[in-house]
């Protein structure tokens, strides 16, 4: 059996994360708004959400006013949301409002998943705003990898069935929206893109795939706003995985051999020695300061849409794979320390010996000098 679905008012929310530096200056950002062409906008705090999930500090969200351009035959709201959080992350948000059927719902999945220009936009504004916003970035520079995200807010809706069934009765169709695919999914291909489904009342359901989610709410900013953090999130662990990918090869050609007398050089060691301390501990810095952004254990309904969300993301297989080469810097530079020491054991044992060969030698000279 499959019902009609008529969504009669409904957004659909793009969001792009980047990486744009270290570390934000929020109080900054909040002074250079007018600067962006922007005003800030506060969080409604409804009736899940009592403070901003814990975040401290809280991002800051801007309205920015842009010139709209279509996307197929939908047209994106001029208001633009941009959020940035303090451990250097920004996520810009685009909005589409819509209305139809399922099918309707799908075609705009399908039209968004195939246009660039939603992405060559948000990159290039999120260029304009590291640079406007001048030193409240630490270290700015927007990364290459970007992260988007697609959530279909469905706020009123017609059908015969509650939300809590559709997923039983209207699958097939949530599938292909979630996937963006025009071709029937298989049963297995369905089961797993709705595997994730979460209600906190009767009459509301989010359904959580790995690059799109379905609301039905009528007040469903608090979960949004958990989804952006969790795409800010996965954006950062990627960054952060290819980063120390690069501190790791970086790490293998300083502690392999010098050649000749290099590795004598005093201080040779210790400069190596402390470029790998500070990859291994701006690594671990950013881990931290992501991984403890928000906390939810104050609102067990919002936690459990964070855990759906991160096992949709693989969260933890990222954050097991960043601990284990976080660890592998730190063999390196145990390993560097250990060879710095054994050579400075070794340089000593030369001393000595230099000594001893010196002290029972010039005693010899001296007297075949006084002799001659």
């Amino acid at each position: 059996m499959t019902v009609k679905v008529v969504v009669r008012s409904g957004v659909c929310h793009l969001l792009f994360a980047y990486d744009i530096g270290i570390a934000i200056d929020l109080a900054k950002c909040r002074e250079r708004i007018a600067g962006l062409g922007g005003s800030e906008m506060l969080s409604i705090r409804n009736r899940r959400a009592p403070e901003y999930f814990g975040f401290n500090p809280p991002p800051l969200t801007i309205v920015q006013t842009a010139s709209p351009f279509p996307i197929g035959t939908y047209a994106v709201s001029p208001q633009i949301l941009l959020t940035f959080y303090d451990f250097g992350a920004l996520s810009i948000g685009y909005a589409i409002e819509f209305t139809g059927d399922l099918d309707a719902m799908r075609e705009l999945s399908i039209a968004v998943a195939q246009s660039n220009a939603l992405r060559s936009d948000s990159r290039r504004r999120a260029e304009d705003i590291m640079r406007r916003i001048g030193d409240a970035v630490d270290a700015p520079q927007v990364a290459a990898p970007v992260e988007d995200y697609l959530i279909f807010e469905v706020r009123d809706f017609e059908s015969s069935c509650s939300p809590g069934e559709l997923p039983e009765l209207a699958g097939t169709g949530l599938a292909q929206i979630l996937r963006a695919e025009h071709q029937a999914l298989s049963d297995q291909e369905t089961s797993d893109s709705l595997a994730c489904k979460i209600s906190y009342g009767l009459n509301d359901l989010a359904l959580i795939d790995w690059n799109a989610a379905i609301i039905f709410d009528r007040d469903s900013e608090d979960v949004r706003a958990v989804l952006e953090f969790a795409n800010v999130e996965l954006l950062e662990l990627r960054f952060l995985d290819y980063q120390l990918d690069a501190s790791l090869d970086r790490s293998f050609e300083l502690t392999r051999r010098p050649r000749r007398i290099n590795k004598w050089l005093p201080g040779r060691s210790a400069r190596t020695s402390e470029q790998i301390s500070r990859m291994q501990l701006e690594g671990a810095i950013l881990f931290e300061r992501v991984s403890n952004a928000p906390k939810l254990l104050g609102d067990q309904f919002l936690a459990r849409v964070y855990r759906l969300a991160a096992q949709r993301f693989h969260v933890g297989e990222w954050n097991a794979g960043i601990l284990r080469k976080l660890e592998t810097l730190e063999d390196f530079y145990q390993q560097l320390h250990g060879k710095a020491a054994g050579r400075r054991l070794e340089l000593l044992e030369w001393i000595i010996i230099v000594l001893i060969f010196l002290e029972i030698l010039l005693p010899l000279l001296i007297r075949n000098f006084v002799v001659l």
